[in-house]
């Protein structure tokens, strides 16, 4: 009986791995199993090599394994490219006849000629789905239910083949499989999501009150906007799918002016596309949502890769001094409850927020526990009610915090005046000198003072270890089990899930006790790294930086450490 294995189901594109990998990510969590898993798709429509990899466990998984046990090929050229990744004792699964495969440790499927029985080759995706669950000890019913809502929204009949083919391959794989080397312990099954960070970020929005998304379609941003969309008509959402960045991001603007808190999600080329936006809503002093849904660059890069290499980008991008705030989720919960604080901070003090994350979070999918009702939302303007006793409003009124009361238009019986360029109290143009202070004061100094009181503290594990690993976004999970993997050193993490303002008193409390820190980044120049020297005076004493669009896992982590410590021991 295993407590834990890697199952990964490999192909063309176009052959349906997201297909299987999400029926089998819903089954396996419906057995009570904790799942993680990503996808590794190319920039292409079809051919090349795609895989879907799902580790499953009977303890809470966070981050992806190096070595897969069980590898469904679904092509010849899937079982060349995957079987040095295979594990110790590990199974490749392929139809050996319809491949010509000569090689005899190979476990021979015949899923090409079951699938054909039922009318179309389509059906491999479920005959897979069967000798999966037949090898993990599985009961068959449990498939069966998991088709069902897989493809409720296909006629009867294609459901009934889905079943029938999966049947097939289960019973083949029980009659000729005989080992129980993956055989899965399952527990005991709870209520949870399965959702990646994508659907995290899209739900948190909803849950925010967010009532306008627009996008260009940008992968991997995309989905987002698909998630929003589909719920679009029960939570009153207007969606709008804009013809560039430019226009994506000034709709969003106008949105939220208009009253309705909005929300634009790009990459980081559409991210360029969008900046003098983000200057406006600085200037303007108008509240937007902008993520920022990281892949690498620069250009077109590797499209539906990873990386994070746009904190400065992000960190600097617009014209001028203003205030801004940057979350940076390390996990699907973060995701969720802190776009929920994005729209909030936005709101309240009345500036652009981003969302960091990157194709490894979007992408990843994972059993999660949320209670949307553990964080309230509430609005920051001047309520409709109230709105018909306001006379002579000044919508820039400086203030002693900085933020001016907000009024809606028509609401109010009086004209809101608002101006790119600099402006009065009333919101009319002014060259005048001190009133530029007065305003740069306001936009810049007061809102950031008071961003400073409201930041996210950093997540840490073991803080009185001599080595301190420090991470932002997405790398949460490998930082987290690399931690609980090394008992035989003195080693724990800070993670950040805000970067700016940047939380340095929470950072150099932790910091200042370690004997050695080492940041930990998908990307080539230290950026987390730098920005801690230039907030905190605090240099990590080393690096592991990962720059080639895949995800850290937690197996090459630790052996980057171990060839560390070599080093610091030699």
């Amino acid at each position: 009986m295993r407590k834990e294995f890697t199952i990964t189901i490999t192909g063309e594109a176009g052959q349906g791995m997201q297909t299987i990998g999400m029926v089998l990510c819903g089954l396996f969590k419906n057995t009570g199993c904790h799942i993680f898993a990503n996808q590794d798709y190319m920039s292409r429509i079809r051919g090349g090599n795609n895989f879907f990899q799902i580790r499953i466990s009977n303890t809470p998984a966070y981050t992806l394994r190096q070595k897969f046990d069980i590898v469904v090929a679904l092509d010849k050229n899937s079982v060349e490219i995957h079987k040095h990744k295979l594990a110790k004792n590990g199974i490749i699964i392929a139809d050996k006849k319809q491949f010509k495969i000569l090689q005899d440790d190979i476990f021979d499927v015949p899923f090409y000629d079951i699938a054909k029985k039922y009318g179309s080759e389509i059906f491999i995706n479920s005959v897979a789905c069967g000798v999966v669950l037949s090898i993990t000890g599985i009961d068959f019913k449990i498939l069966e239910d998991s088709l069902k809502q897989a493809f409720s929204d296909k006629t009867t009949q294609i459901i009934e083949n889905n079943i029938a083919s999966a049947k097939q391959g289960y019973d083949f794989t029980t009659q000729e499989y005989k080992q129980d080397t993956y055989k899965i312990v399952c527990c005991r099954p709870t209520k949870k999501f399965l959702m990646n960070g994508n659907d995290a970020i899209a739900l948190g929005a909803i849950k925010a009150g967010c009532k306008f998304y627009t996008a260009y379609p940008m992968t991997p941003s995309t989905s987002i906007m698909n998630v929003i969309a589909h719920f679009a008509k029960n939570y009153n959402i207007v969606i709008e799918q804009a013809e560039d960045e430019i226009a994506a991001i000034n709709m969003a603007i106008g949105a939220s002016f208009a009253g309705v808190r909005s929300m634009s999600g790009t990459s980081g080329g559409g991210l360029a596309l969008m900046v003098e936006g983000v200057s406006l809503s600085g200037m303007t002093e108008t509240p937007v949502v902008i993520v920022d849904a990281q892949r690498p660059a620069p250009a077109t890069g590797f499209p539906t890769r990873t990386e994070q290499a746009d904190l400065n980008f992000v960190l600097h991008s617009g014209h001028g001094e203003f205030a801004r705030a940057i979350f940076t989720p390390g996990t699907i919960e973060q995701a969720f409850y802190l776009t929920i604080k994005a729209f909030d901070i936005a709101e309240k003090y009345q500036i652009p927020v981003f969302i960091m994350t990157d194709q490894h979070l979007a992408d990843s999918y994972r059993d999660v526990i949320l209670d949307p009702n553990s964080m309230i939302t509430k609005r920051h303007i001047i309520g409709k009610d109230e709105s018909e006793g306001v006379n002579s409003y000044k919508r820039y009124t400086l203030t002693e915090n900085g933020i001016s009361p907000r009024a809606i238009p028509s609401w109010i019986k009086g004209v809101i005046y608002v101006d790119s360029d600099e402006h009065t109290e009333e919101g009319h143009i002014t060259e005048d000198a001190e009133i530029r202070n007065r305003m740069v004061e306001k936009r810049f100094y007061k809102k950031m003072k008071g961003l400073m009181q409201e930041v996210q503290s950093p997540e840490t594990y073991n803080e009185d270890a001599e080595i301190i690993l420090v991470g932002f976004g997405s790398t949460y999970g490998v930082l987290k089990e690399a931690c609980e993997n090394f008992k035989e050193k003195s080693l724990g993490f800070l993670h950040l899930s805000q970067v700016w303002p940047f939380p340095s008193s929470g950072v150099i409390s932790v910091l200042m006790k370690a004997k050695t820190i080492v940041n930990v980044e998908n990307n080539a120049g230290s950026q987390l790294g730098n920005l801690l020297f230039s907030q905190t005076g605090i240099k990590p004493d080393a690096s592991i930086l990962k720059f080639d669009g895949r995800p850290f896992d937690v197996d090459y982590l630790m052996e980057k450490l171990e060839k560390l410590w070599s080093k610091k021991t030699s």
